[in-house]
């Protein structure tokens, strides 16, 4: 794909003219706290490179997707779900109910009796947060209408924080493919609300058309675009309000970087990005992409119905990613984008982050161009500096791509990303005025049976962001004799060592009172570990504390004099606000029984919920690079919460277990995720989590014994 922007004419919003608050109940009231600024039209436009629309299918040969779409992990946000149900032969539509109570009394506004065509499903807009709703269905033919379905649940997402209301206009309600669009549309809006806590309202029109909003037909080889809002703020207003949104340690970094002197007179922020830093900037445009008084929406997204586009993954090759498509253009609208492109001098925001060098910036569309939040020490990637790309979007390897980013200014078929907290798409919306919601997987522990050679316990983790992260690693053993432990076997003497990416050895101890100097460690750690409130309880057990750039890590518990036993190996987080957080994580060990099964500890922390894929890996790691003969044949996997009851259950990651929090097949969504097994032996488990304490028990099918990994990815 290739992208292109363009800036329309200005109209100066008053506050009187939107008629008040667009936020929720609960959520931010800013409207009359600033004067109203001068509003102008915004258009990005993603096309395919001239060398592969040739090879694409059309349109047609693109089999209809609903059905399938509504099979795949439904995923609600704090406004939507998606309503599904069997599709019935011989019928030529259903009408849709949905209710906030059981009987029916009453009924969501628009949603009594409402056609919704021939189709498995149906997005459901417009709601309230944390709210349980009903609905139901019958089917209808040209004579008459069938009975109701039985009455089905769902639940919005009860956290609070960035609500984005998608509108579909009837270019996707009157399609084939609504369902599939719809629901495609929900998992990208659930992924930015998850992101973000800002708490405002984002009002978004989204079209499946062949034309732009005012009726022109988009030009050949358009994928997907997006009109928007934007406003003209002065230079000292937008930084000063930027500089007090300042919550996360990128946006330290990045407002340490800012420029002391305003480089031109006003930034243009959208809409969304104007009010996510305090801002007088409500929604302004009407469908038909005009801006004026009353406009409804911040923006519209069209995705070009003649574009061979997949609305469920995994994607197809020759098939463009609809999801990505989508994420692309709402970034755009969110507040993405550069001056370069136009004739204007005004600042985008995201223009206050584009360097060449240490200390230099780059605002010009020669030479080399990154984004960087220090000041341009740290090229966390570069942007397009290709004309027939979009300015602001990143620089594309060719295809198939190394990163596919969901910015990259060209995109390539059957390659699939999302955004992310880390993402550089993530960064660059956090450090432009967003507030990450800082959900994470912290303070991470495995308990295991210690032996020696290939039978150690080995517990990996990763540093993910843009700075490095103090982290304290222990191997405890003595003090799991006593309460709440009991175990009678403990390690009585582990040792631990700490190797980087490479499996360089970068730290060791034996006994935490006792620093041993080498690798990254430099001077005495006693004082720091007992300040840091996780200082082991003997003096037999090990620590280190250690400060990590990103990257891969590896923690190996042993026994002194090879000595066995059981132990935990643990990584406690302890610079949480940093510009970076603890990632995918995994312990190998031996999986006796009893006692001696091994159970992996995380913690999910923050105030919103996060999404893990949990796995028990076992017959692979008889394959390179692990080549280990005593693997565990079968593993399975439980699921508990911090009071200890089990909350999901797998054995074979292929046959999903039905109960607790997995309330539907989870085959697809483990497929889709990148993280599937590679044995239909081994199990795995996906779980949206609220903040708290998990614990996943690894065993082996009849009590069989060997060595086994538990693992935990974060999937956001």
């Amino acid at each position: 794909m290739r992208g292109s922007i363009i800036f329309g004419g200005c109209v100066a919003l008053g506050l009187a003219a939107f008629g008040g608050n667009t936020s929720l109940p609960g959520q931010n009231d800013i409207w009359g706290a600033r004067p109203a600024f001068e509003a102008s039209t915004a258009t990005h436009e993603t096309r395919t490179e001239p060398q592969t629309a040739p090879g694409v299918p059309s349109v047609g040969e693109i089999p209809a997707q609903s059905d399938i779409a509504v099979r795949q992990e439904p995923v609600p946000t704090r406004s939507s779900f998606l309503a599904s149900w069997d599709r019935a032969n011989g019928v030529d539509g259903y009408l849709l109910d949905v209710s906030t109570n059981s009987s029916f009394a009453s009924f969501v506004d628009g949603y009594q009796d409402l056609d919704v065509g021939n189709v498995a499903g149906r997005v459901v807009t417009g709601l309230n947060q944390g709210t349980t709703y009903y609905y139901r269905v019958r089917p209808y033919t040209a004579n008459r209408p069938g009975s109701y379905s039985e009455a089905m649940t769902a639940s919005t997402v009860p956290t609070t924080g960035l609500l984005i209301h998608a509108t579909f206009d009837s270019s996707i309600t009157n399609s084939p493919n609504a369902a599939a669009i719809e629901a495609m549309i929900n998992r990208a809006i659930s992924i930015y609300e998850s992101l973000f806590n800002d708490p405002i309202t984002i009002q978004i029109l989204f079209r499946y058309a062949t034309t732009a909003p005012n009726g022109n037909p988009l030009p050949q080889g358009t994928v997907s675009r997006t009109d928007s809002v934007i406003y003209t703020i002065p230079w000292s207003t937008f930084i000063g309000a930027l500089r007090a949104d300042a919550r996360t340690g990128n946006d330290s970094l990045a407002n340490a970087s800012l420029p002391g002197t305003s480089l031109s007179a006003t930034i243009e922020p959208s809409g969304p990005n104007g009010r996510a830093v305090g801002l007088n900037t409500p929604p302004g445009m009407f469908p038909n992409g005009t801006v004026g008084n009353g406009g409804p929406y911040d923006g519209i997204i069209t995705l070009n119905s003649s574009t061979p586009l997949q609305f469920t993954r995994p994607t197809s090759d020759g098939s463009f990613d609809a999801q990505r498509a989508t994420e692309h253009e709402m970034d755009e609208l969110i507040g993405l984008g550069s001056k370069l492109g136009h004739n204007g001098n005004d600042f985008r925001p995201q223009d206050l982050f584009s360097w060449s060098s240490a200390g230099v910036r780059n605002i010009t569309s020669s030479g080399t161009r990154y984004f960087s939040i220090d000041g341009g020490t740290t090229n966390i990637v570069n942007f397009n500096q290709d004309s027939s790309g979009d300015f602001g979007d990143w620089r594309s390897d060719d295809c198939p791509q190394a990163h596919p980013y969901v910015q990259n200014a060209f995109a390539c078929t059957g390659q699939s990303a999302d955004i992310a907290a880390t993402s550089p798409e993530g960064i660059n919306l956090d450090v432009i005025g967003y507030d990450v919601n800082r959900v994470t997987l912290g303070n991470i522990s495995t308990r295991g049976f210690v032996q020696t050679g290939n039978n150690v316990m080995i517990g990996g983790f990763i540093v993910e962001g843009t700075g490095p992260k103090t982290v304290i690693v222990r191997a405890i053993g003595p003090e799991l004799s006593a309460p709440p432990f009991n175990i009678p076997n403990a390690l009585a003497d582990p040792t631990l060592e700490l190797h980087d990416g490479t499996g360089a050895l970068i730290a060791s101890n034996d006994n935490w009172q006792t620093t041993v100097i080498g690798g990254i460690i430099t001077t005495n750690q006693v004082s720091a570990i007992q300040n840091s409130g996780h200082a082991p309880t003997q003096s037999s057990e090990s620590a280190i504390i250690a400060t990590l750039q990103p990257g891969n890590y590896t923690a190996i518990v042993r026994g002194r004099n090879n000595t066995v036993g059981i132990a935990l190996v643990e990584v406690y987080d302890l610079s949480p606000s940093a510009a970076s957080i603890l990632g995918n994580i995994s312990t190998r060990g031996f999986v006796q029984t009893g006692d001696n099964v091994m159970i992996g500890g995380f913690i999910v922390q923050g105030s919103g919920q996060k999404t893990v894929i949990v796995r028990a890996i076992g017959p692979e790691l008889t394959a390179p690079p692990y080549n280990i003969p005593n693997a565990l044949a079968n593993p399975t996997l439980e699921l508990h919460n911090g009071t200890g009851a089990l909350i999901a259950l797998n054995d074979n990651w292929q046959t999903t277990i039905i109960g607790g929090i997995i309330t539907s097949s989870q085959v697809s969504a483990i497929q889709n995720s990148g993280h599937a097994p590679t044995q239909p032996s081994e199990s795995a488990i996906i779980a949206t989590l609220p903040a708290g304490n998990y614990t996943a028990i690894v065993r082996g099918v009849n009590n069989t014994t060997g060595v086994a990994l538990v693992e935990v990815y974060d999937l956001q």
